[in-house]
């Protein structure tokens, strides 16, 4: 697909838009960024730079994206023209060298829009009820979070043994104690990621961060945003569903041991899975703007 006309931004809007994206960034994270200076953690507004390789500063970083020619201010060229992956112009004008980046990124690119189409193009499936999380502390001691189990762990054994558990998501899996490995009715593995991936999972949706970032400076700064609180407000469902008790942090359980819960969790999962589907589009527009990058 070849690449539309680029759209070029006056010194006046882009910096509006520089200055506008840092203050969203910095509201984001000032919880996260007080309890690292403090040595603290929270067990769930934390997870985002665990699980997740961006940080704080990296988020700040404003991106035009591909396509966007950003015009000389009065005192010279946009700061990204010393960035990676920028050109500049004779004029001053600075933007993405999408041959360059692709030089060096074509290959995440092309995988990236691999797994958001082929997730995109299948029915969500809301039958797992986050057992996931409960899969990760079957019959076993050490707890990858040191909070209590709301229902001990001969209760959440339980659970696990009376439902069928189906994650098909290779990073949650990957956590999943041994005893609870043979209880899950898919096997995902790095090679069937793209095979196996569905817009109903709630680490599928948060991983539309993931792969909004992985496309680096082609991504507008506005939808890495976007996407990040979709993460966010993800992850919340993900810990309240989940086997821990989060009460004394002010987090009500979904108890999908009970079919009030269960109903609880998929029209929240439905949810999210919407909001997920429009992100992935979105990414996906930026991956087929870029000139040989999806084949």
């Amino acid at each position: 697909m070849s690449p539309a006309a680029p759209t070029h931004l006056p010194a006046a809007e882009w910096t509006a838009q520089v200055r506008g994206h840092a203050e969203r960034v910095d509201a984001l994270t000032a919880g996260h960024r007080a309890r690292r200076a403090a040595g603290t953690r929270h067990p769930v507004e934390d997870f985002l730079f665990e699980y997740y390789s961006a940080r704080p500063a990296q988020l700040r970083r404003w991106h035009p994206g591909a396509g966007v020619v950003l015009e000389p201010a009065a005192d010279g060229p946009a700061p990204h023209a010393s960035w990676r992956w920028y050109a500049t112009g004779d004029d001053g004008a600075v933007a993405l060298d999408r041959a360059a980046f692709l030089a060096d990124r074509g290959d995440t690119v092309a995988f990236v829009a691999r797994l958001l189409a082929a997730t995109a193009g299948r029915p969500a499936f809301t039958g797992c009820f986050g057992l996931h999380e409960w899969a990760m502390v079957y019959r076993d001691d050490g707890h990858r979070h040191p909070l209590p189990l709301r229902l001990g762990q001969a209760g959440t054994d339980a659970v696990v043994e009376a439902h069928p558990v189906r994650c098909s998501h290779v990073d949650a899996f990957r956590f999943f104690t041994p005893a609870a490995v043979g209880r899950n009715k898919l096997q995902p593995t790095r090679a069937t990621q793209v095979e196996l991936e569905q817009p109903g999972c709630l680490h599928a949706t948060m991983d539309v961060y993931k792969w909004a970032y992985k496309l680096g400076p082609a991504v507008p700064g506005e939808l890495l945003l976007d996407c990040f609180v979709l993460a966010a407000d993800v992850r919340v469902l993900d810990m309240r569903a989940s086997p821990y008790d989060l009460r004394s942090a002010g987090y009500q359980p979904v108890a999908i041991e009970t079919p009030e819960g269960k109903a609880q969790y998929v029209a929240a999962q439905r949810g999210f899975a919407h909001r997920g589907a429009q992100l992935r589009a979105r990414l996906l527009e930026v991956c087929r703007g870029l000139p040989d990058a999806t084949g």
